[in-house]
Order: C-alpha cells, then sequence, then structure tokens
C-alpha cells in the first residue's frame, strides 16, 4: 500500500518524462530527464549504465527528487509535483537486474517493445542500472500553478526509525 497522495500517483503513472535531480560531488544539483515507473510508493527509473555521470553522482551522495512539471509529459494533466527523497541503486546484474519493471515500462511506453525485439543488436542500451527512489516527502501543486504554496505530504516513519510498511 502506498502513502503517495492519489493525484501524485496519477502524475506518476501518466509521466513520460520526469525530472531527476541529483547533487554533484562540488555540492551543485543536476537533473535528467528520465522515465518515471511507479510500484506502489517507489518510484524507479533506470539509466544505461556506459559514462553515466547520474549512477556516480548517485553512488556518492542518494539524496535525490523528481519532478513531474510538463503538462505534455503529464499528458495535460494540470497537477505538478515534485517527489524528494534517497534513491537506491539496482546493479547486482545490469543485464537483467532492471527487467523487473519491464511490465510497467511496457504498459507506459509500448514502444520500448520494439527495442526488446533488438536487443542484441543494441546490447549497451539494455545494460541498464535500477535506481529505486524511496519518497520521504512530496509537494504537490493540484492546480499545476507552482507560483502559490503546494500541499506537503511526509513520509510515514515507524517507531523503529523505518518507513512504515
Amino acid at each position: 500500500m502506498s502513502w503517495l497522495p492519489e493525484p501524485v500517483e496519477r502524475l506518476l503513472d501518466a509521466a513520460l518524462v520526469g525530472e531527476l535531480t541529483v547533487v554533484r560531488a562540488d555540492g551543485r544539483p543536476i537533473t535528467y530527464p528520465l522515465i518515471p515507473l511507479r510500484d506502489g510508493d517507489r518510484v524507479y527509473m533506470t539509466s544505461s549504465i556506459l559514462f553515466s555521470r547520474k549512477l556516480e553522482h548517485l553512488r556518492r551522495d542518494p539524496r535525490v527528487s523528481v519532478s513531474l512539471t510538463d503538462p505534455v509529459a503529464l499528458g495535460g494533466q494540470p497537477g505538478r509535483a515534485t517527489i524528494q527523497g534517497d534513491a537506491q541503486l539496482i546493479e547486482d546484474d545490469p543485464h537483467v537486474d532492471w527487467e523487473q519493471v519491464l511490465p510497467i515500462w511496457l504498459e507506459k511506453e509500448p514502444a520500448i517493445g520494439a527495442f526488446l525485439k533488438q536487443r542484441v543488436a543494441l546490447p549497451l542500451f539494455f545494460e541498464r542500472s535500477l535506481i529505486e527512489i524511496t519518497p520521504r516527502r512530496v509537494l504537490y501543486w493540484a492546480d499545476g500553478r507552482t507560483d502559490t504554496p503546494p500541499q506537503v505530504f511526509i513520509a510515514p516513519v515507524s517507531t523503529a526509525g523505518e518507513e512504515a510498511a
């Protein structure tokens, strides 16, 4: 069960592009456009492992934010959201780890199926790290107007100090 607000779940499920912001070694943020994939209260993104600076940044500092702001990428939905959280890289086997989100990815972007058919011809594209983001705080603008204060949602925490299941 997810603690994420239902309108934010809708935005995540619709979004063909989300902006992943990571922290560089010098402390400055840098943003990358990626496809956000939601499974429960987790957000997943994938990244090619070849020359990936974002993966280097995430290994050093797991603090991230994911912004959902592009009305075209959101299918015309009026809401906007920023999800702040912590990222974990799943990269034990870059050939198959990312496949756990493949059903969600195919549902969101059926064109990926054409790439899968050419997997042997595009081997470097399919060597991917899976980025698992645990949301800690969500800012949500229902009308999409970011010049007004957002609704703020905080992840529930158990008495043991870990996120509640």
